[in-house]
This record gives C-alpha cells, structure tokens and sequence, in this order.
C-alpha cells in the first residue's frame, strides 16, 4: 500500500464513528425540544444499589446538562432507610402503604436520605464531570409539607379508622425560588424528600409525590419516574406506552391499575394538572434509560399526558 493509501486509510471514519455520528444527528432534534426546560427525575428503586446502573445513571444527567437541559434530580432511599433501622434495632412498622414515621426513625430518615444517599449521587455526578448540589426540601425552605392523614378499614368489624403515621409529610408548597438560584448557576440540583413543617417539624415525603411537585411548581417540560418495572402495564402484562389523564383514572378505576402503581400515577395526573407537559414512568434498571426517553423517537416507557398528540 503506497503512503498516500495508507493516509487516507488512518483519516477514513471507521463504520463505528460513522454509526455514532448518525445517532448524535438523529438525537438534535430531541435537543432541540428540551433546550432550557426543566426535566425533573425521580430516581430509586433497587437501581440505585447497583454500582454500573448508578454510573449509567449519573452520566445521563450530566450529559442532559450539557445538552442545555436543566435536569432536578430527586431521589428516594426505602431499602437503604430500611437497612439502617435494622442496624440499629429500630423496628419499622407500615400502615396504609406508608413507613410510620416516629421522632427516632425520622431522624435516621433524614441522615440516611439527606446524607449519605444524597451525597452519594452528588459524587457520582462529579465523578462523570458534573457540578451537582445537595439540597433537601428543608433548605432555604424549599418543600413546606403538612402531616399525611390516612384511614384503613379494619377487615373484621369493618370499622373505618384513622391511621397516625407519624412524622410522614406531603408537600403544601413549593418556594422556587433556591431551584431558580441553583440553576442558573447552572449546578444540577440533587434533591432529598425531606420536608419541613409547621413549627420546624422534620417530615419524610415519598419521592414520588415529592418529584411531582417539584416538577408542576417549575413547570418542568418532563417529570421522569424510574421505577423497577417496564411502566404501567395492562391487564395482559403487556406496557402500555401512552396514556391520557382520563385514561389513567380510566384504568385504576377498572382495576388495571393497581397496587404501588395507583399513588404513581396519581402522582403522574398531579404533575400533568400543575403544568407539566408530560410525565413518563419508566425501568431505571434499563442502562441510559433517561436519554433513550429523552433523545431517541423509541421512548423508555409509558408516556401519559393531558390530551393525545
């Protein structure tokens, strides 16, 4: 081969670059459409004990923020809260779906969720290249948050009763006004559902109803649930990949819906109802999960939002 083939031959793309370049082109679009919105994601669920999913995970939000999105990231932390109150011989008691809250568990809450998980995703994002903060819903009072009522029936007298869950919180509002600050110091903000209430009270909020609210008070363009399923399937276990708002109430109300999905579709309908555009729930597990929902035609997921089209 002559010095001039040999030249050519070591400039030529090789099919994979080519490959890469096309996908890259293919993504503009999808770039496009989110350039400076909000996307909030909820992440949880046994992905984040996974060491690879977790690094996949936090290149996704940086590459999102370099992308020109502004990605929120909140997170939960139920397997590893549960792990700490069993090291420490707290015994841990649910009631209506809920973890019972008492002041000793809600103090372990807090330094598990706002500590050391919290601290965790903010260091693989700067691993990744990212510039991540920690923030919880107490800080600059971002979340105020009011006790959650709920009530079960007692199957042998069927006697409807109030269940106290202790220091268990929902959102009552957001102040945007922290979230606003830290992105456009263009950090990406990382989020524990931890609450403050009336008279300082610490509260522990589900991430779920937290992200959606974190989401319709910016006006977030996405709100992406990760969960440990595909999204919400039908009655065939099939996914369903898009869905309405009447749909969604269509379906838990024919028991299609059930179980831990219902309060994460209820959640997906709040969302839609504050302002935002469209919230997906979908399998954090998959590898690059948020960025083949958000920059690809083949989505993640199941989409649900106000109307069709």
């Amino acid at each position: 081969m002559s010095q001039p083939e040999v030249d050519a031959a070591m400039t030529e793309p090789t099919p994979s670059a080519l490959e890469r370049a096309e996908i890259l082109v293919q993504a503009l679009p999808h770039m496009q459409r989110y350039d400076e919105e909000v996307v909030v994601i909820k992440y949880g669920g046994h992905a984040m004990g996974d060491q690879a999913a977790a690094e996949d995970f936090a290149e996704d939000i940086v590459l999102l923020e370099q992308s020109g999105l502004k990605p929120i990231v909140v997170h939960g932390g139920g397997p590893q809260i549960g792990s700490m109150l069993e090291r420490l011989g707290i015994k841990s008691e649910f009631q209506a779906g809920l973890r019972v809250t008492d002041k000793a568990t809600v103090e372990i809450v807090e330094m598990v969720l706002a500590g050391s998980i919290n601290k965790q995703i903010v260091g693989w994002i700067a691993a990744e290249g990212g510039k991540a903060i920690g923030l919880c819903g107490k800080d600059g009072n971002m979340v105020h948050a009011r006790k959650v009522t709920r009530t079960i029936v007692d199957p042998d007298s069927n006697i409807e009763r109030v269940v106290d869950l202790g220091f268990v919180g929902e959102p009552d509002h957001v102040n945007r006004a922290v979230l606003d600050a830290v992105l456009k110091s263009e950090l990406i903000p990382v989020l524990a559902p931890v609450a403050v209430g009336d008279e300082g009270h610490t509260y522990n909020v589900n991430a779920d109803t937290f992200a959606g609210a974190i989401a319709g008070a910016m006006h977030a363009k996405r709100l992406l649930l990760l969960t440990d399923v595909p999204g919400v399937l039908d009655k065939n276990r099939q996914l369903i990949p898009e869905m309405t708002v009447e749909d969604c109430r269509r379906l838990i109300a024919d028991g299609t819906i059930t179980g831990g999905m219902i309060p994460k579709v209820e959640t997906c309908i709040y969302a839609i109802e504050q302002g935002v555009e469209a919230v997906v729930i979908l399998d954090g597990k998959v590898p690059h999960a948020v960025l083949l929902e958000l920059f690809t035609d083949h989505g993640a997921g199941t989409l649900i939002r106000r109307t069709r089209g």
